[in-house]
C-alpha cells in the first residue's frame, strides 16, 4: 500500500498505535452510564443498570471482575465510606449492565459513583472518574401538585376547532429565601409545553414531552434550574400547545378520525419544582389552582397545519416576578380527564441540531418569495425582519417545486386531505371534515408587532420541507431573513462511514438526513403528512439506525409504546402510539419482539426483555390461534415493491422468523420450555411453507420474484437442500432485470443481506450502484436529498422523506465496512468483522462506537495487496473474515503466530480468525488480482 493511502486510512480512523510505543498499562474505565444515559437526573428504575467502557493497550484483554461504589455525597465516595453501595470485588465480565444492588433508593436521591475493573490476569485498574445519577419521582404520591389547564372546554362541534384558540400561558410567583444548593423542575405538559424561569427559557428541549398513549403513560422531564433562581422573588411560567393530546378533528384520508382513537383533552400540565437549600432546608412549588393563566400570542397551533402567531399579543414580562396581573389573568382549573401513569422521559429529547441557510431565493410571481434551504429536512424556520404592525406574513412549506418554479406542497399534505366532497345535505365540505381546509398543507402565519426587528420561530408545530414560500412581506429579501432549524431526537451519532465511491457516500448522507427527519420521539414514516410510528418501517430500518446512532433509550421507548398501544385482547397495533390504523398485520407488529432482540444484541438490555416478553408472547399466541394452518393469509408486506407480493408467500416467513425471535427471548430469560415451544413452532411453519410454496426443482418461492426469494432465504425458510437453487433463481431474476432491484420495504433489506451473506456482495454492489430506475442513484439523479417513499418518486402523492429504503445504510456499515454484532451477541461482546471488497471500490473506512467502545474496520487496496485495519474494544472478541486462503500477515507476522489471533477455519474461499481486543493490521493478496 502506498504511504499516502496508508496514512489517509490511519488519519481517517484516528489510529493511535500506543501498544507499540508504551509499556502495558492497567485496564481503565470511562464513559460511565446509568441506564444508558450520562448524568441522568430522573432515573425511575429502582435497580438501574450501570455501564462503562474499558480501555487497555494489551491485546485480547477482558474484564475479570469489577467493583462499584455509590454514595450520597462526594466526600463519601470511597470504599470505606460509601453509604449506598460497595459491591466489593464482583467476579464478572459484565461492564455494560451491572445492576445496582445497594440500599433501596428513594425519590430525588443523588447517587455519586465510580468503578474499577480487574483485567484478564487479575490486575486491578485505577478507579474511574466520579459521576452521578439522580432518582426521579418513584411513586404517584411524590407528585404533590395537580394537573391544571386553562379552565376552558374544547369545542362542541368539529368546525370550531379550526377557529382561533390561543395557547394558554400560566405563571406562578414564589420567594427564594436563602442560598440554593440544588433546584430540580419536573414537568409534563400535554400535548407540548415550554417552561420559563424568570424570563428565560428552561432547557433546550423542543416539542416536549415525547408522544405516548397518554391513557397508559405520560412522560415527564426534569431540569436542573439551580442557576436560574434568584434570591427573593421568582416566577415560573409555562405555555401549553395542543400537540398530540388535542389534535384537530382532521379526517386523515377522508376517514381516519384521530380523536376517536387517541386519548384527548384540553392542554394541561403538571409541574413540581423542588428546591434544596444549602442549610438542608427544602421548598416545593407545585402546579395548582393558585396559578394564573391568560391567553398568549400563539392564536392557533396544530401539529399538522402549523400555527398563527400574533406578535401584537405578546405580553412582555409575563414570566418575570413583579409583573402586574390584570383582569385578563384568571385562576387555573384542575384538569379532570383521566390520565395514565407518569414515567421519566429517558429517550433523547428533541433539539435543534443544525442550522441551514438558504442556497437560493427566487420570486416566481410578484410578492411571492421562495427560499430553497438546499436539502429536505424536518423542523422549523427562524425568521428575522422588521415590518409595520399588523403585517401578516404567510409561510408555506413543501418538498418540491412545480415546473414553473412555484411551490409544490402536495407531497406533504396531511393525510392526503386534498379537495372537497358532498355532504348528506348536498353541500360541499373539505374531505378533511367540517371546518378543515380543502388542502391540508403545512403553513405558519406571523403577524408583526411593528417593534423593530422581530424574530419568529414556531413553537408547537413542526414541518417537513426543503422550500419555504413567503407572502405578505413588502421588504427586500435577503438570506439573513430565513434560517432553517433542523429538529430531531438528539440521538448521539456513533458511526462514521466513508469510501472511495462518491455515490455511496451521497446515499449514506441521504439516509442520514432521512433518518433524523423521522426521529421525533417516535420513528415516523414521514415528517409531514402522517408522522406515525409504523412498526413495519421500524422493523425494516431499525438496524440501519442502530448502526448510525445510539438508539438504546429511543427504541426502548418504542417497545413500551407498542405495549401501551396493544388492544384489549393483547393484539399489537400497526402504529404506536395507536391512531386507529389496524390492517398491516404481522410484519408491522413483529417490531415489538424484534426490537427487544436487537436491543439485547446491540446494548445488552435484558431488563427490557424481562419487562416486555409477556406482551410479545401473548401477541404471538394470538397470531397462532388466528392461523392454525401456519400460513398467514392477509396483511401488508413488501410495501412499495415493484413486483406482486402475495401475503401468504411473503408474510409466512416473517411469522416463522418471529416465532424464532420470541423463542430466543425466552432463551435469554432462561425459560427453556417456552424457548423450545416457539422454536418448534418456527420449524413447523417453515415445513408447511416449504411444502406449499417452494418448487423443489427450480427453487422458486411462490411467484419467484426478488422479494419472495429474499424473504424466504433471509428468514431461513428454504430447506438446506433447496437453498442453492433458490439462490440461483434469485440471481437469475436480478440478471433478467439487468442488475436492478424490484423489492420494497422489507425485500430491499433482505436482498442486500442475503446476497452478501451468500458470497454475492458483488451483485449487491451492482444493485446499489445503479444510476437508472429503480434505485438510490436514480433518486440522486433526480435531485433527491432525502429518500423517497416510492422508487418512481412523485410530485403529488408520495413522500420525499421516507426512511424505509434506508436499509442500504445498514449494508454500507455491516458489509462494505464489515462491522456486525454476532447473532449471539450480548451488547456487542461478540463481533463479526466481514468487510466486502466490492466492485472497483479502492477503500472503505468505518468506525462504530459500540456500547463497549470503538470498533474500527477499514481496508484499502494497493495493486495486488489489501490492507485491513481492525480495532476491537476491551472485553469483546471478533470473528474476522478475510477474503483469501493464501498467506495472511498481521503486523508483519504470519497471522497464525500473531498474538491475540487464533485461526478458526477456511470456508468458501475465506479465512476466518478469532481476535481479541486491540489494534490489528492484516496484509493479504487481493484474491481478485491473484494468479
Amino acid at each position: 500500500m502506498s504511504l499516502l493511502l496508508r496514512n489517509a486510512l490511519a488519519v481517517s480512523i484516528g489510529l493511535f498505535f500506543t501498544a507499540c510505543a508504551y509499556p502495558s498499562r492497567a485496564i481503565t474505565a470511562s464513559e460511565l452510564r446509568c441506564d444508558y444515559r450520562v448524568h441522568p437526573i430522573d432515573i425511575d428504575n429502582l435497580q438501574p443498570c450501570l455501564g462503562w467502557v474499558l480501555h487497555s493497550d494489551r491485546r485480547a484483554d477482558r474484564q475479570s471482575a469489577y467493583q462499584i461504589i455509590v454514595a450520597t455525597r462526594l466526600d463519601r465516595l470511597t470504599p470505606e465510606k460509601a453509604d449506598l453501595w460497595n459491591s466489593g470485588k464482583v467476579q464478572s465480565a459484565n461492564s455494560i449492565t451491572a445492576p445496582y444492588q445497594g440500599k433501596p433508593l428513594t425519590s430525588r436521591t443523588v447517587c455519586y459513583w465510580k468503578v474499577r475493573a480487574w483485567d484478564k490476569i487479575g490486575k486491578a485498574g485505577p478507579w474511574s472518574g466520579n459521576t452521578s445519577w439522580e432518582m426521579g419521582m418513584l411513586s404517584p404520591q411524590d407528585w404533590q401538585g395537580k394537573w391544571i389547564n386553562d379552565g376552558r372546554s374544547n369545542p362542541k362541534n368539529d368546525a370550531e376547532f379550526y377557529q382561533e384558540d390561543p395557547a394558554p400561558q400560566f405563571r406562578k410567583e414564589f420567594a427564594v429565601t436563602r442560598k440554593v444548593a440544588r433546584a430540580r423542575l419536573s414537568i409534563c405538559g400535554l400535548g407540548y409545553y415550554e417552561a420559563h424561569m424568570n424570563g428565560a427559557r428552561v432547557g433546550d428541549r423542543c416539542l416536549d414531552p415525547g408522544w405516548t398513549r397518554y391513557s397508559a403513560h405520560a412522560l415527564y422531564s426534569t431540569y436542573d434550574i439551580t442557576t436560574q433562581l434568584h434570591l427573593g422573588a421568582n416566577c415560573l411560567g409555562v405555555t401549553l400547545g395542543n400537540g398530540w393530546y388535542n389534535p384537530l378533528p382532521l379526517r386523515m384520508w377522508g376517514s381516519k378520525y384521530l380523536r376517536d382513537s387517541m386519548p384527548v383533552g384540553r392542554p394541561r400540565f403538571l409541574a413540581q419544582l423542588e428546591i434544596t437549600y444549602q442549610d438542608g432546608g427544602r421548598q416545593s412549588v407545585r402546579s395548582d389552582t393558585t396559578w394564573k393563566v391568560a391567553e398568549g400570542p400563539i392564536r392557533f397551533n396544530s401539529i399538522y397545519l402549523g400555527e398563527i402567531f400574533d406578535a401584537r399579543r405578546i405580553t412582555y414580562g409575563w414570566d418575570r416576578p413583579g409583573f402586574h396581573v390584570n383582569q385578563d389573568w384568571r385562576y387555573a382549573a384542575v384538569a379532570s380527564e383521566p390520565m395514565g401513569a407518569l414515567r421519566a422521559q429517558s429517550q433523547p429529547p428533541i433539539r435543534v441540531t443544525e442550522q441551514l441557510k438558504p442556497v437560493r431565493i427566487t420570486e416566481p410571481s410578484p410578492g411571492v418569495f421562495l427560499y430553497d434551504m438546499g436539502q429536505n429536512f424536518a423542523g422549523w424556520i427562524r425568521m428575522r425582519l422588521a415590518a409595520p404592525a399588523g403585517t401578516k406574513i404567510l409561510l408555506r412549506y413543501g418538498e418540491l417545486l412545480h415546473t414553473d418554479g412555484t411551490l409544490n406542497p402536495m407531497t406533504s399534505v396531511a393525510g392526503q386531505v386534498k379537495g372537497t366532497r358532498k355532504t348528506a345535505d348536498g353541500k360541499r365540505e373539505s374531505m378533511g371534515g367540517p371546518g378543515a381546509p380543502p388542502i391540508a398543507w403545512q403553513s405558519d402565519t406571523y403577524i408583526a408587532s411593528g417593534n423593530g426587528i422581530e424574530t419568529y420561530i414556531p413553537c408547537f408545530t413542526f414541518h417537513g420541507f426543503r422550500y419555504v414560500e413567503m407572502t405578505g412581506w413588502k421588504g427586500q429579501t435577503t438570506p439573513e431573513i430565513m434560517t432553517g432549524l433542523r429538529l430531531n431526537a438528539d440521538v448521539p451519532r456513533v458511526t462514521s462511514f466513508t469510501c472511495s465511491d462518491p455515490q455511496f457516500n451521497q446515499i449514506q448522507t441521504m439516509c442520514d438526513r432521512t433518518f433524523l427527519s423521522n426521529l421525533f420521539s417516535v420513528q415516523s414514516d414521514c415528517p409531514h403528512r402522517e408522522r406515525f410510528g409504523y412498526g413495519g418501517d421500524i422493523a425494516a430500518t431499525s438496524e440501519a439506525l442502530m448502526m448510525n446512532y445510539d438508539m438504546a433509550t429511543f427504541y426502548a421507548k418504542v417497545v413500551r409504546d407498542d405495549q401501551d398501544s396493544a388492544l384489549s385482547d393483547g393484539m399489537l397495533t400497526d402504529t404506536a402510539p395507536f391512531v386507529g390504523i389496524q390492517y398491516c398485520g404481522v410484519a408491522w407488529a413483529m417490531s415489538h419482539p424484534l426490537l427487544q432482540q436487537q436491543l439485547y444484541r446491540y446494548y445488552g438490555n435484558k431488563q427490557l426483555i424481562e419487562e416486555q416478553y409477556a406482551t410479545s408472547r401473548r401477541w404471538l399466541d394470538l397470531v397462532t390461534k388466528q392461523y392454525p394452518n401456519h400460513i398467514i393469509q392477509d396483511g401488508l408486506n413488501d410495501h412499495e415493491g415493484l413486483d406482486p407480493a402475495p401475503a401468504p408467500v411473503m408474510l409466512t416467513p416473517l411469522y416463522a422468523a418471529t416465532a424464532d425471535t420470541v423463542g430466543g427471548l425466552a432463551q435469554i430469560l432462561g425459560r427453556e420450555t417456552e424457548a423450545t415451544h416457539y422454536r418448534q413452532l418456527a420449524a413447523d411453519i417453515r415445513k408447511t411453507y416449504a411444502e406449499k410454496f417452494i418448487d423443489p426443482t427450480t427453487g422458486k418461492v411462490g411467484p419467484g420474484t426478488q422479494g419472495s426469494q429474499a424473504f424466504a432465504l433471509y428468514t431461513d425458510s428454504v430447506p438446506t437442500a433447496q437453498r442453492t437453487t433458490a439462490l440461483t433463481s434469485l440471481l437469475a431474476n436480478i440478471a433478467a432485470h439487468k442488475g436492478h432491484l424490484t423489492t420494497g420495504i422489507f425485500g430491499t433489506k433482505y436482498l442486500l443481506d442475503v446476497l452478501s451473506r451468500e458470497g454475492h456482495s458483488d451483485v449487491a454492489n451492482t444493485l446499489v450502484s445503479q444510476k437508472t430506475f429503480p434505485g438510490w442513484g436514480w433518486m440522486l439523479a433526480n435531485g433527491a436529498t432525502t429518500l423517497w417513499e416510492h422508487w418512481e418518486g412523485s410530485d403529488n402523492t408520495y413522500s420525499q422523506n421516507h426512511p424505509m429504503f434506508g436499509s442500504v445504510s445498514q449494508w454500507f456499515v455491516q458489509w462494505v465496512g464489515g462491522i456486525q454484532p454476532a447473532n449471539d451477541a450480548n451488547g456487542f461482546d461478540h463481533i463479526v468483522l466481514r468487510p466486502q471488497l466490492v466492485g472497483t471500490l479502492a477503500q472503505a473506512v468505518t468506525r462504530y462506537h459500540s456500547v463497549r467502545g470503538d470498533i474500527v474496520s477499514s481496508w484499502g487496496r494497493n495493486g495486488q495487496r489489501v490492507f485491513f485495519y481492525f480495532d476491537v474494544p476491551a472485553n469483546a472478541t471478533a470473528l474476522v473474515y478475510l477474503p483469501t486462503i493464501q498467506r495472511v500477515i498481521e503486523s508483519g507476522t504470519p497471522a497464525t503466530k500473531a498474538p491475540g489471533v487464533t485461526f478458526v477455519r477456511v470456508e468458501a474461499k475465506q479465512t476466518l480468525y478469532k481476535i481479541g481486543s486491540g489494534h490489528y493490521e492484516f496484509d493479504i493478496i487481493d484474491p481478485a488480482k491473484s494468479p
